[in-house]
């Protein structure tokens, strides 16, 4: 698998630095509001992992498995839902964490649909944005880095369900999803 990545972006040291960040800022934004986070299955399955060791104050979490992506490097941009949650969120404080925002498309979806449910709030926490691929506004709360427009795999993201365990995020070389 690592003779497939054309360059390391961020390290693992890297990775858990701004976990722990991110945890502590969501810590301190929801003490003691018990928030709901759901995980935007597969890929933020690790970051979640991770991010929760890094909260302190109760919480609970729950899973959505949704579908844009199928086996290609690009959104179709239709979206159906795959698994949904299966906690009431109604007057919740709601946290969605999702590995990767692309276009914002998949993201925008979940947030309405969530919203449907009358949660209290709800907000977002990604570990990647990439800026320059959405395709609008999209609030997000939570953002770990922010990277360039390339295909990038490793700590939970894939290309063809590969790579997720790399415990680092690279760019994936072009010849392997083109």
């Amino acid at each position: 698998m690592k003779q497939d990545i054309e360059k390391i972006i961020i390290s693992e040291e890297e990775l858990n630095n701004k976990v722990k960040e991110l945890g502590q800022r969501i810590t301190a934004d929801f003490k003691e509001e018990n928030p709901i986070l759901i995980c935007i299955l597969r890929g933020g399955a690790i970051f979640m992992s991770d991010l929760i060791k890094q909260i302190d104050t109760p919480l609970e979490i729950d899973f959505m498995s949704v579908s844009s992506y199928g086996r290609n490097s690009s959104s179709s941009g239709i979206v159906k839902i795959r698994k949904d949650i299966d906690v009431d969120i109604q007057n919740r404080h709601v946290i969605i964490v999702e590995d990767i925002v692309d276009t914002g498309l998949t993201l925008d979806y979940i947030s309405d649909y969530l919203k449907n449910h009358n949660p209290r709030s709800v907000s977002i926490c990604t570990l990647l944005d990439k800026p320059e691929a959405h395709k609008l506004d999209l609030k997000i709360d939570y953002t770990g880095f922010k990277i360039g427009n390339d295909f990038v795999v490793g700590y939970g993201l894939d290309f063809a369900e590969k790579y997720r365990n790399l415990p680092y995020i690279g760019i994936l070389k072009k010849e392997i999803y083109s």
